[in-house]
């Protein structure tokens, strides 16, 4: 089988172009690499290989996390859609008729592209690693990565091969241009189960580096791979799955008895954390300043120096490995105008960045999602709704400049707001783009331009503040804001525990806490507020009872829909839990936004068109292209309808 970033299925391509980068390594405490330029058969039989070859399986992450891929896991969903710059990238995945989900077009080919690179690498090592005397610790670190590339593939595609030219689960030295896809079931139970449960067994506590895969990610991705089969398994809506098989468990078991095990595993994760806790705020997860805190459970790993970060810090275009995700989320805040000065300017700081106006969050994520601002943390530790004036870094002396109203504002005090809450004084609109120069309106007797949640278009919305730009080498000025993110993508979190065994329990499982301690948890934390983020102040309140309180007594899947979304907004997991869940054309069939030119104000609904096919997304055409088998052949290789 001859996979698209795999030139010839043999060693001396194992991951070739990602060996060659470098995995961050900001100490000595980090995995380091040697960049090589080729690797023979014989390169695992070898300490140096084995080693390498492990770093290349954290490092393989930077090629689907942090750039387009990102767009086929947030739009089309409830969370996001396209944004006034969008290209086919966004609007193929929106499902509103701007564009047409393709073998060609579908972004899933990163994950698809990594993912058999890795697979392979893997295989060699766990092949390869006893021989030369390393640890079933350092050899469970591959099976954690096997089966994590797996369990992504499994989700995205349905059945997916796990013989790459040598036989289930073999390292391949040879090419192979023919391929035979294993149905679902059988690529959780030969690949995604086993492998997790011996790493369970032998992966450390504690990651053997910063940031090395730990019992707790193993249980983490166990707990979720067991919900997920669980779904599938039951099938609420009877969409179809690929290869075409019945919905049955080679060992026997019922989607109940999954339910469960993803309950229990959860559970064992919680109770034995390692090294792993909750962070005791909101806002302390995401917080810059705080990356790599003990709540992220995995991450693909950046950091400030260009060498190991594989890209510029002055400037990017925007590639793999880079990350860049967050830019697609950032509106061009920079055309605000005070008096036509540009009193916003591109700040290398966690409210700014580099924007390129790609994707939006729809009207219902503001108004409903977040629908308590006051008590919720999360809506605040999440967006950017107050863009402040920075304009003495760029050398600006004005030491206050004229805004909205005729008032002036000063350096730090808030240009433009997008308010929490439709104000009871209607904001005043001006025709067209406006003295702000993007189509922002006034309130009575403020200085800052204003846009309330109706009011949020295409063109101009709050942004990410969880994913954004953060720098220690700003100086005093502005610093680099073009240059790609210098931050870990965070994968997957601690809190995920919580709410994977609440999802089970909604589904049936039983144990010691229901679906509503477990939702609590976050929930009370999410009440708790130690900074407030979008007002630039210190704010000690816990409102972790009124938060706790207002959960309902009892919760059902829509609601634990819900706090996944509170608590991951933006991250990459929607498209996941909806497909999953199977409600992603009952939540997400429709969505509410205003236009893409400066001044639309006037909300305007959009239906989807979210068929059963869309469930899997296609395999990639380039793939199809490459293997030598019949046009029959690769067209039953495709999933149905593409």
């Amino acid at each position: 089988m001859k996979y698209t970033s795999i030139k010839t299925m043999t060693s001396t391509a194992l991951l070739t172009l990602l060996l060659t980068l470098s995995l961050t390594s900001c100490s000595d405490d980090f995995l380091k690499e040697t960049p090589r330029t080729a690797y023979e058969p014989g390169y695992f039989q070898t300490e140096q290989g084995i080693q390498g070859g492990l770093t290349s399986l954290y490092a393989h992450t930077r090629w689907i996390f942090g750039q387009y891929y990102y767009a086929g896991t947030q739009n089309g969903t409830d969370e996001s859609t396209y944004a006034q710059s969008a290209d086919n990238n966004f609007k193929d995945t929106d499902m509103s008729g701007v564009g047409s989900m393709t073998a060609s077009s579908s972004r899933s080919d990163a994950l698809w592209n990594a993912a058999y690179s890795n697979i392979n690498t893997a295989n060699g090592i766990i092949e390869n690693a006893a021989s030369v005397g390393l640890s079933e610790a350092l050899i469970s670190e591959a099976r954690f990565f096997r089966a994590w590339d797996y369990f992504m593939l499994v989700q995205s595609f349905g059945g997916v091969p796990l013989d790459l030219g040598s036989g289930e689960l073999k390292f391949n030295i040879n090419p192979s241009r023919v391929s035979v896809r294993n149905p679902v079931p059988e690529v959780y139970t030969k690949a995604v189960f086993p492998d997790l449960k011996t790493a369970i067994e032998n992966l450390p506590e504690a990651g053997r580096v910063t940031g090395g895969v730990t019992k707790t990610a193993a249980r983490l991705y166990l707990s979720k791979a067991y919900l997920s089969y669980a779904w599938w398994l039951q099938n609420p809506n009877n969409i179809a799955t690929y290869p075409d098989i019945a919905r049955s468990d080679p060992d026997g078991h019922d989607a109940a008895w999954y339910f469960q095990q993803a309950y229990n595993i959860a559970l064992e994760g919680i109770n034995s954390p390692g090294a792993f806790k909750l962070q005791p705020t909101f806002y302390d997860v995401n917080l810059g300043s705080n990356d790599r805190n003990s709540e992220i459970v995995l991450y693909s790993d950046h950091c400030e120096d260009e060498y190991f970060n594989a890209a510029s810090l002055s400037y990017s275009n925007g590639g793999a490995p880079e990350s860049f995700a967050v830019w697609f989320a950032t509106w061009n805040y920079t055309e605000i105008r005070s008096s036509g000065i540009s009193t916003v300017q591109r700040d290398a700081v966690q409210w700014g960045g580099r924007p390129w106006t790609r994707m939006s969050p729809t009207i219902e994520v503001i108004t409903n999602t977040f629908a308590d601002k006051t008590n919720d943390s999360r809506y605040d530790g999440t967006f950017v709704t107050v863009y402040p004036g920075n304009w003495a870094k760029a050398g600006i002396t004005d030491e206050s400049i004229i805004n909205a109203n005729g008032l002036p504002v000063r350096n730090g005090e808030p240009v433009l707001t997008f308010l929490d809450e439709e104000p009871t004084t209607p904001v005043t609109y001006p025709a067209g783009a406006g003295d702000s120069n993007i189509g922002a309106g006034t309130l009575p007797g403020r200085a800052d331009w204003v846009i309330a949640p109706s009011g949020i278009s295409r063109i101009v919305y709050p942004g990410i503040w969880k994913l954004g730009t953060y720098r220690t080498d700003n100086g005093t000025g502005l610093g680099q804001p073009n240059g790609a993110i210098t931050r870990p993508w965070s994968i997957a979190k601690f809190s995920e525990f919580y709410l994977i065994a609440a999802e089970a329990a909604v589904k049936g499982a039983t144990g010691s806490q229901s679906a509503r301690e477990l939702v609590n948890v976050l929930r009370a934390r999410a009440g708790k507020w130690r900074w407030d983020n979008n007002g630039n102040a210190e704010k000690i309140v816990d409102n972790s009872a009124a938060m706790t309180a207002a959960t309902p007594a009892t919760i059902d899947i829509n609601y634990i829909l819900e706090e996944r979304s509170r608590e991951y907004y933006g991250e990459g997991y929607r498209w996941f839990d909806l497909v999953r869940t199977q409600k992603w054309a009952e939540l997400a069939g429709s969505y509410t936004i205003c236009g893409s030119a400066k001044g639309e104000h006037t909300p305007v609904v959009y239906t989807r068109t979210i068929e059963p096919k869309h469930y899997l997304r296609p395999i990639p055409q380039a793939q199809l292209d490459r293997m030598t088998m019949s046009e029959a052949e690769k067209a039953a290789y495709q999933n149905p309808g593409y």
